[in-house]
């Protein structure tokens, strides 16, 4: 199934940081080094280290450079490797100037102007130029400068703890919330959650009790990244002959490259476009249950490995800082509140969907056995894991006549993005303009600007970055690039971000046709991108997507509904070849199908759902056993003897540890936010967008997300949408 994923770099519990980095002519004095995202000219560079030499105060130096700054479009993506080390490395020396600078403030003299606020302002552009170098080991073509930047961000990412951890920084800020809290709001929300984390990084506690929890966090860092970067450069490949690849369709066949060695052989790997149509459409089970066993198999050996060290460190790290768990330290700053909360949810849930998926699977047993017969295959009696995406797309096409085949001939890529930038333009009052001649680190890539329809003031731009190559990231994410937030001159820093996805390629016979699976996730990306590019948050601990983790989903997923209604999927479709409209019939049969197979999809979800939360409440956990046992009783499908699915589900150590409910919790108010407002007041009503606009997108995490939803609902969030959507009230039987 398409999810989506929320990347969290991993970045010091306080994003204190700086703007500057060593200068690339003038050893005495920092500034910022050419080939980042902002580039200085000779003449503005010359004029910076002069007005740096006339201050004595980090501040009024960073609003010197800050308003220095070049446009976006003179970005550079050709960093050498060596630039890349020398970057970080002078990075690092400028943040520690920077914090030796705040601690130097005395104690009692410590306030919001010469403490946080010198701080925030420091980590606005600071963050560009982190993010810009750790991009490249998720998305540049050269596997040199992948793995720099993958080094680049161990190492800044270790500095980053230490400098997290400094107790005389710590200690000023205590001070301003003790003592001066003149600010606005979000300043004092922004003291406050610097107290709340360094707390949480155990700076009220021992040097000695420190030391360990720095050493922890170290070492979490340094193998979380190991585990991601195994899976980006992960190769694997499969041979079959054309007859193993029986149900599939010729376009993807003649999509296939050849083996060297063998003509009649065809090359599948395990990337998202070639596996998701072979578990769907082949036919040949046994092609079905080699390519499940080798996908659920990736870095099989050191990621369990890794994911295992992961479990008890942070079982490790939460038992010292007070916690019962892993679970409930996370939890502690998330919408659940609890882990006990999180348990009360999926359990009633599960239980409501368990008579769903029994007749899900009785269904898809009926449908094996017929095709087992007709296809002189053995009928084993048994769903298996290699079966699931089969039999469900079989349900959607026999049950509901949906003919995904001749469905995604409709949806060439550039017709559904054309149409999801009218429908997000619409909705959101935006207009879009694609940027010609943008720099940009592969040639599939496109920049785009975005402006507010009303004023035509220009609030960010975005990238799309669509097809899979070799060592990109695997899956579908947003990428916070530019934080949206104020400088320290008081205007505000444009919001850069980009979406990164696996879509199909185009053939030499056919344009890329997407899925109507990847038009969802299209416009669930898409709206997360929207949320960096729309929010409107003060400081950049706030910025876009910035909100709690059982939240941030919400707003994408609330999106997708638009992927599921009549006149949008019009908007978003046409014949790649006569450009035809897509025939009514096809939508209807679509849309009917939306509810198909919910009860053996959401219990899935509940499976990665437990997987996460259960190894997060105990100290050490065999993976593989507990996504066993985890399958066998909610979903009551077997998982793949031999494999270990642990291993390859990046969220488990890519800042989702304990958070995988968020999907489902975060559904909820995605289903009660449509329902209530747009279903009720017109899908395109742009009074409706407007408000979502005003009230969710652009507060960022400036506050609570339960009262973003109260002022968009006008009232408490609550479940019943979500329940009579999917089939599981009273309301809807």
């Amino acid at each position: 199934m398409n999810v989506a994923v929320k990347v969290v770099s991993s970045r010091p519990t306080y994003k204190f940081a700086s703007l500057f980095i060593k200068c690339v002519t003038c050893v005495d004095y920092p500034s910022i080094r050419s080939r980042t995202f902002f580039t200085l000219s000779k003449k503005n560079h010359r004029n910076a280290c002069v007005a740096i030499r006339a201050s004595n105060n980090i501040r009024s130096c960073a609003s010197v450079l800050t308003t220095m700054v070049q446009p976006l479009q003179n970005q550079r993506w050709d960093l050498s490797a060596k630039e890349i080390k020398e970057q970080a490395d002078a990075l690092m020396e400028s943040m520690k100037a920077v914090y030796d600078q705040v601690a130097a403030v005395s104690v009692h003299e410590a306030t919001f102007e010469n403490s946080i606020l010198s701080i925030a302002n420091l980590d606005v552009t600071s963050s560009v130029i982190r993010n810009n170098l750790d991009f490249y080991q998720h998305v540049h073509t050269n596997k040199e400068l992948r793995d720099a930047s993958t080094e680049c961000d161990k190492k800044l990412s270790e500095f980053e703890i230490e400098l997290s951890m400094r107790k005389d920084v710590y200690d000023r800020v205590v001070a301003v919330e003790t003592n001066d809290m003149q600010c606005s709001n979000e300043g004092k929300r922004l003291v406050t959650r610097m107290v709340k984390l360094g707390k949480r990084n155990g700076l009220h506690l021992d040097d000695e009790t420190q030391a360990k929890i720095k050493a922890n966090k170290k070492r979490q860092t340094e193998i979380g990244i190991d585990f991601q970067k195994n899976l980006n450069e992960e190769s694997e490949k499969l041979l079959f002959e054309p007859e193993q690849l029986a149900g599939l369709p010729n376009d993807f066949i003649k999509s296939l490259n050849k083996d060297k060695d063998s003509e009649s052989k065809l090359v599948v790997t395990l990337k998202y476009p070639h596996y998701f149509p072979i578990m769907k459409k082949c036919s040949v089970s046994q092609t079905r249950k080699a390519l499940e066993t080798a996908f659920n198999s990736r870095c099989k050996e050191q990621n369990s490995a890794i994911l295992a060290e992961l479990v008890e460190l942070r079982a490790e790290k939460a038992a010292i800082l007070g916690y019962k768990n892993h679970a409930a330290f996370v939890h502690d700053m998330r919408m659940a509140k609890h882990p006990d909360n999180v348990i009360k949810f999926t359990n009633e849930l599960a239980e409501k969907l368990q008579p769903l998926g029994k007749c899900d699977r009785d269904e898809m047993l009926r449908l094996k056995q017929v095709e087992c017969e007709n296809g002189n295959e053995e009928f084993d009696g048994v769903i298996n894991m290699w079966d699931l995406r089969y039999f469900m797309t079989k349900i959607e096409e026999m049950k509901y006549s949906v003919d995904h085949d001749k469905l995604k001939q409709y949806f060439p890529i550039h017709i559904v993005t054309k149409g999801l930038l009218n429908i997000y333009q619409e909705l959101l009052g935006l207009r879009y303009e694609q940027v010609d001649d943008a720099h940009v680190w592969h040639e599939d890539v496109t920049l785009y600007s975005v402006k507010d329809e009303g004023s035509g003031k220009l609030i960010g731009h975005f990238f799309l970055d669509l097809h899979p190559r070799e060592g990109k990231y695997g899956h579908a994410a947003c990428f916070d690039l530019i934080p949206g937030c104020l400088k320290a001159d008081g205007t505000r820093q444009l919001a850069v971000a980009a979406m990164v996805a696996n879509f199909t390629k185009p053939t030499s016979d056919a344009p890329s046709l997407l899925t109507h699976d990847e038009v969802e996730t299209f416009f669930h990306e898409f709206g997360h991108v929207m949320h960096q590019i729309c929010a409107e948050a003060e400081y950049e601990m706030f910025s876009g997507t910035s909100v709690e983790c059982d939240f941030v989903e919400a707003p994408s997923q609330m999106l997708e509904n638009w992927c599921w209604e009549y006149e949008p999927l019009k908007q978003m479709s046409q014949h790649y070849e006569d450009g035809s409209e897509i025939p009514k019939e096809l939508i209807e049969s679509l849309i009917k199908s939306r509810n198909a197979n919910t009860g053996v999809f959401y219990l899935r979800q509940i499976v990665l759902g437990t997987l996460d939360l259960n190894i997060h409440m105990c100290d050490h956990a065999d993976v593989v056993q507990v996504y066993a046992d985890a399958c066998k009783n909610i979903l009551c499908i077997p998982a793949s003897e031999g494999t270990c699915m642990p291993a390859t589900f990046g969220h488990l150590a890519g800042g989702y540890d304990a958070q995988y409910y968020g999907y489902l919790w975060s559904e909820v108010f995605c289903f009660d936010m449509f329902y209530s407002r747009f279903k009720k007041e017109g899908i395109m009503n742009q009074k409706v967008g407007r408000d979502y606009r005003e009230k969710i997108l652009k507060p960022g995490g400036s506050i609570d997300a339960e009262q973003m939803l109260r002022n968009f609902l006008g009232r408490n969030p609550n479940q019943d949408a979500f329940l009579q959507a999917k089939g599981l009230s009273e309301k809807s039987s």
